[in-house]
């Protein structure tokens, strides 16, 4: 399989495992987490997700001057390092406490934001010098793409499985455990390439011009440019969707641990799809104009989004309510390679090598406005509208998006070789 191609690389191997480990570990966090902030906060938990979203935000904006002085790798190892110790002292101060606290979640939530926007940026510039083929490149980012869609996959199912053994603070341990991994293989990449040479370019020397850089970067290039202006409201409406409306949906009609792994059985569903799509598309030469099929992927996600409002709105017995939620699951995850890897392989070939992390800097601003936005809406909305009448809505709207991008890029070719 091509997208198997770029592991014959040990580092790449390595770089690819560490990421696994550390994307089930997420997933795990993220589904036992949202489960426990729900439980906590109800509807006010997408302000959680707000937060993490403002800071992830407000890091992009103000750290990257510092972050790209740093090798990609030794920031990629700190923000592993930083991560793992977040969750470690969350899940002593719930130990000792005997159940976690609002001020707790908040501080794990900040941790974990800070570290991202650290983490992202140096691996969308850490992958080039690592694969010198650029034929290789779709394979490759499909190939670490894929750590995210496997763990979707089986970090849910891992919660679904062991809920009734394991507690739950302790899925926060077995996060930091792969936080801890994923940096061994990093420093293990650093033994195998001594030589390895960070950016040649420096970042601009003041904040703003290094919050701005990545935006003037991407400008010149008509996809990306926008791609990065949709990504805001795109990634906003999935995270109402998938981290607060099909929760709250799901407790109300499923009770106690139940509702919980029949959360992490939805997730896992999208993930299975999300894998296959990865595989797929990864598997296939980037063609001249990717615009279509990346906007295609919009219209495939909002899709989704109306099956599970159909769900929502549905009287049906617990079981098929999960069920019909894990099919309108299923069905959206096949939007997200497709315009994931396609994204992710522009940066890298259309863009010079000294601004990639500075350009994935810019989506994850542009990422991250949306979803603060979103979130600090969708509380309110939920709590005066139906469930399934804002979940349609995102729906909606994410197929408005991706219509609008097919009829923009119908004819536009925007590489001059297919890769």
């Amino acid at each position: 399989m091509r997208i198997l191609t770029p592991l014959r690389d040990p580092s790449v191997a390595l770089l690819w495992g560490g990421l696994s480990f550390s994307a089930i570990g997420d997933q795990i966090y993220a589904v036992a987490l949202t489960w426990i902030a729900v439980g906590v906060l109800g509807a006010a938990t997408g302000y959680l997700s707000a937060l993490g979203a403002g800071c992830v935000l407000a890091t992009a904006l103000v750290a990257g001057r510092w972050a790209d002085a740093w090798s990609e790798r030794v920031a990629m190892i700190g923000a592993d390092l930083l991560r793992a110790l977040a969750l470690i002292a969350f899940v002593l101060d719930w130990s000792i406490r005997g159940q976690p606290t609002t001020a707790v979640l908040v501080l794990a939530t900040v941790v974990l934001a800070i570290g991202h926007a650290v983490f992202r940026p140096a691996l969308q510039g850490l992958l080039p010098s690592l694969v010198s083929d650029p034929v290789r490149l779709p394979a490759a980012n499909a190939l670490l793409d894929s750590t995210a869609r496997i763990a979707r996959l089986l970090g849910p199912g891992l919660v679904t499985i062991f809920v009734a053994w394991v507690p739950t603070r302790h899925f926060l341990s077995l996060d930091a455990a792969s936080f801890l991994l994923s940096a061994a293989s990093l420093l293990l990449i650093g033994q195998m390439r001594p030589s390895y040479r960070s950016r040649d370019d420096g970042p601009p020397r003041n904040v703003l011009a290094s919050a701005l850089h990545g935006f003037r970067a991407v400008a010149g290039h008509p996809l990306l440019r926008m791609h990065l202006q949709v990504t805001g409201i795109i990634n906003g409406v999935w995270y109402a969707v998938i981290f607060l409306g099909l929760p709250l949906a799901i407790a109300r009609n499923v009770p106690g641990n139940l509702g919980l792994g029949g959360y992490g059985l939805v997730i896992s569903a999208y993930g299975c799809t999300n894998l296959a799509s990865t595989l797929i598309i990864g598997n296939r030469k980037m063609p001249r104009n990717p615009g279509p099929i990346m906007f295609a992927g919009h219209v495939v996600l909002g899709a989704g989004f109306l099956m599970m409002a159909l769900a929502a709105i549905a009287s049906l017995p617990p079981a098929m309510t999960v069920a019909a939620f894990a099919a309108g699951a299923a069905v959206g995850a096949v939007g997200g390679p497709m315009h994931d890897i396609p994204v992710a392989v522009l940066r890298q070939t259309e863009l010079p090598r000294a601004d990639i992390p500075a350009a994935t800097r810019a989506y994850l601003i542009a990422t991250n406005g949306g979803v603060l936005v979103t979130m600090l809406l969708a509380p309110s909305l939920y709590a005066v509208l139906p469930v399934a009448c804002v979940i349609a809505f995102c729906g909606l709207v994410t197929i408005g998006i991706g219509v609008a991008g097919i009829v923009r890029f119908a004819a536009s070719p925007v590489r001059t070789d297919p890769l």
